[in-house]
C-alpha cells in the first residue's frame, strides 16, 4: 500500500505537493476548506479545519497529517495527537508559528538574534516603547497575520487604538506585539528541512523582495552573501528547527541590517514562498523535501542546480480572462521560463502563480524571469 499523506488546507502549497507525491508514489489527500480550491485535484474531503471531528475523520484515512497553513487550532491538533495520528509539524512546534509573542519569547530563550520587542496591552505601554525606540515602531497582531496583514508601522500609540479595542472586546485578555523598526538593508530567508529522526537539510539563503507587504521576487542564492553570512543564516535556521522541534519545512525570514547583522523576523513551518525557486532550481524541491521529512524518509540534496535562480510572483494576473490565455505568448517569448499557476481567478494583489528562470548570469536570469512574469499582467 502506498504511503498516505494528508494535507490540511487546500491552497497552492498543497497543490504544489501533488506532483512530487505522484513521482514518489505517495497517496496525497487534501482536506480543502471549500470546493474548487487550488489543491482540488487532490481534495479527498471538504470541511472546516477548525472542527475536530471533521479533521479526525480525514486523518483516519492517512498515515501522517501535515499542513498547507498554520491556522489549525491547538485543540484540534491535540485531538489528533490523542487519537494517535502522527502530526508534522506537531502542536508544540506549530504554536510558535501561530503566536508571534510565544515565538519571540522562545527565540529569546534560544538566544536567537531578533529585534527589540515587547508585549503591550495598552496605548500607554505602546507609547513607552515608542519613546524608547526613536518614536516609530512596528505593531503586529500576534495571531493570524500574513502577507503584510496584521502589521502596522506606527509613530503614535493612538494608531493602534482599534486593535486594542478588539482585544478588549475579546474579553480573553491578550496583548499586541511591538517591535523596533529595524534599519535593514534587505530581507533574506533561510529554509531548513528536518525529519522526526533529527536529520536536517539546509537550502542556500535567498534574498526576498517585498512589495506592499507581499513577496514579489526571490533571488537564490542571495547576491553578495559572503561565507560568514551564509554560515550564520544556516546556523540560525538549524538552531531554530532543532530548538522548536520542527518537522517538515521551516522558513526563517531574516533582516540583514545596515550594520551587517541578521535578525529573525518571521517563521513559517511549511513550504514557503521564498522556496518556490527550488521547484526548478534545486536538486530537491521544497515540496518533495516536505513530503520526505513528514514521512521521516532520508532527506534530499538541497543544493542549487544552477548558479542563479530567480522566482517572480504573478500578483493579480490579467484584468480580463484567465492566466491560461497568456500561456502561448509567455512560452513563445520565454521558452526557458517555468510557469506555475495555482488555479485561482485573477484578482488585484492576489498570488495567482509564479515564474522561475535559472542560469549562469544573474542579470540575465532576473531579466528573463521578470519579462516572462510580465506577460501575465496588464
Amino acid at each position: 500500500m502506498a504511503l498516505r499523506v494528508g494535507v490540511v488546507g487546500g491552497g497552492q502549497l498543497a497543490r504544489m505537493m501533488i506532483a512530487p507525491a505522484v513521482e514518489l508514489g505517495v497517496d496525497l489527500r487534501v482536506l480543502a476548506e471549500e470546493e474548487g480550491m487550488a489543491a482540488s485535484l487532490a481534495a479527498s474531503a471538504v470541511g472546516d479545519y477548525r472542527d475536530a471531528d471533521t479533521v479526525l475523520a480525514f486523518a483516519r484515512e492517512v498515515d501522517v497529517v501535515t499542513f498547507d497553513h498554520e491556522h489549525v487550532p491547538q485543540d484540534v491538533l491535540a485531538a489528533l495527537v490523542e487519537a494517535g495520528v502522527p502530526v508534522h509539524p506537531g502542536p508544540d512546534a506549530l504554536r510558535f508559528a501561530q503566536d508571534k509573542l510565544v515565538m519571540r519569547a522562545r527565540l529569546a530563550e534560544l538566544g536567537m538574534p531578533q529585534p527589540d520587542w515587547a508585549p503591550v496591552t495598552t496605548a500607554d505601554e505602546l507609547q513607552v516603547f515608542l519613546d524608547d525606540h526613536g518614536g516609530r515602531a512596528v505593531v503586529k497582531t500576534p495571531r493570524g497575520g500574513y502577507d503584510g496583514k496584521g502589521v502596522r508601522v506606527v509613530s503614535a500609540a493612538t494608531e493602534a487604538d482599534d486593535w486594542f479595542a478588539t482585544l478588549a472586546e475579546d474579553a480573553r485578555g491578550g496583548a499586541l506585539l511591538v517591535e523596533e523598526l529595524v534599519d535593514f538593508s534587505r530581507e533574506l530567508a533561510q529554509q531548513v528541512a528536518r525529519r522526526p529522526s533529527g536529520e536536517v537539510a539546509v537550502y542556500p539563503v535567498v534574498e526576498t523582495v517585498q512589495r506592499g507587504g507581499v513577496c514579489a521576487e526571490v533571488i537564490a542564492p542571495a547576491p553578495h552573501a559572503g561565507d560568514r553570512l551564509r554560515a550564520v543564516a544556516a546556523e540560525i535556521g538549524v538552531a531554530i528547527a532543532r530548538g522548536l522541534e520542527v518537522t517538515g519545512m521551516l522558513a526563517v525570514e531574516l533582516f540583514e541590517t545596515t550594520d551587517e547583522r541578521l535578525l529573525v523576523n518571521e517563521l513559517a513551518m511549511r513550504p514557503h514562498n521564498s522556496g518556490h525557486w527550488t521547484q526548478d532550481g534545486a536538486v530537491t524541491s521544497q515540496f518533495e523535501q516536505h513530503l520526505r521529512a513528514v514521512l521521516d524518509l532520508p532527506l534530499g540534496d538541497a543544493a542549487s542546480r544552477e548558479p542563479w535562480s530567480v522566482m517572480i510572483n504573478i500578483l493579480g494576473g490579467p484584468a480580463e480572462g484567465g492566466l491560461d490565455a497568456r500561456f502561448a505568448a509567455a512560452m513563445a517569448e520565454h521558452p526557458d521560463a517555468k510557469v506555475h499557476t495555482y488555479g485561482k481567478a485573477p484578482r488585484p494583489g492576489r498570488k495567482v502563480g509564479h515564474v522561475t528562470v535559472a542560469g549562469g548570469d544573474l542579470d540575465d536570469v532576473a531579466y528573463r524571469a521578470r519579462a516572462a512574469a510580465s506577460v501575465f499582467l496588464d
